[in-house]
């Protein structure tokens, strides 16, 4: 028997009695290449964290600093030699400014804009959810809310709503006289009202997008069970809408919570204090009242108080997603 033959045999046999195949030149190669492509993701990873670390952690960091000093407009210039005051700011903003009236006016009015805008845009997207004549002509219409910039939409909801403008002279017409739309109490209801005329195409897109994930064999067994459009809407279409409605709930709450664009132009500066939303408020303290540190500091409390849905939202999902693994 050949050298050569003897040693393949001694291989084999040393292969087959459990020797690790990392011993060998080639195992240990291959355990190498393993190793690097499982830290590769990593590496793949570094320029996204960067950009993060830059575009928000370090601003983030900057606002807190920010919101610990006595910062004017007379200590602006050289901000980092301002005074240290610690939390101040933050017991000034909650006890001496108007900040907790703020943030109530700001979450009613996140939440009731929301909630009405979210059967709006469920009716809408079971209306145009079938094949009709004209159906990509009346889904491109009401679109038109949602593409057209706040600025615009509140231009064009101030001009309709001032005295003697078009709101005015309908409701005259049929016999109302309600008042000041852009001051007073109504400018709360004013606000909501254009709000849930520009965010409920959202709800509309996300639900649209919802339903084309419904089975069609579901619909199908629905109408060969005689089942009548309530009991289909309720048992079988809202269901498998779960997941994008308080997806679509949780993202207009944050959005009409930041909203700045459309009451400032709405009804400008200094605004009504019936809609002195959180946003115009850190604004109107910032740049005309000149309290940066304190201005910082409500910006600190505005963070915080978007980050408690965002957080019930994200354990929600992850305690679905571990009954989904357990089942």
């Amino acid at each position: 028997m050949s050298q050569t033959t003897v040693a393949a045999l001694t291989g084999e046999a040393g292969d087959q009695s459990g020797s690790p195949a990392g011993n060998t030149p080639a195992g240990g190669r291959r355990a190498r290449r393993r190793g690097h492509e499982r830290g590769r993701p990593l590496w793949m990873l570094l320029p996204g964290g960067i950009l993060m670390l830059l575009i928000i952690v370090v601003p983030l960091l900057v606002a807190v600093l920010m919101s610990t000093l006595d910062l004017d407009q007379y200590t602006l210039q050289s901000w980092l030699q301002a005074p240290f005051i610690g939390l101040q700011n933050y017991v000034e903003a909650v006890t001496s400014s108007s900040l907790l009236r703020s943030v109530g006016i700001s979450v009613s009015f996140a939440l009731i804009a929301a909630v009405v805008t979210m059967p709006i845009g469920l009716a809408a997207a079971l209306a145009t959810q079938n094949r009709f004549r004209g159906r990509a002509l009346v889904r491109s219409l009401f679109l038109i809310p949602y593409v057209l910039p706040a600025f615009v939409v509140g231009t064009l909801w101030r001009t309709m709503l001032q005295p003697g403008g078009v709101v005015d002279s309908t409701l005259g017409a049929l016999g109302a006289h309600p008042g000041l739309w852009l001051n007073g109490p109504l400018s709360y209801w004013s606000l909501i009202i254009v709000q849930i005329w520009t965010s409920w195409p959202f709800f509309y897109l996300l639900v649209l997008a919802g339903l084309q994930g419904v089975d069609h064999e579901v619909h199908e067994a629905a109408a060969i069970d005689g089942a009548t459009w309530w009991i289909k809407l309720r048992y079988v279409i809202l269901p498998y809408l779960r997941g994008p409605i308080l997806l679509a709930l949780i993202i207009a709450f944050l959005h009409n919570i930041n909203a700045f664009t459309l009451p400032f132009v709405l009804f400008g500066v200094p605004a009504p204090a019936d809609v002195d939303v959180l946003p115009v408020l850190t604004y109107v303290t910032s740049f005309q009242s000149f309290r940066f540190g304190l201005s910082a500091a409500m910006a600190i409390c505005s963070l915080i108080l978007i980050a408690i849905p965002l957080f019930v939202y994200l354990r929600a999902v992850k305690l679905d997603s571990g009954e989904e693994e357990k089942r």
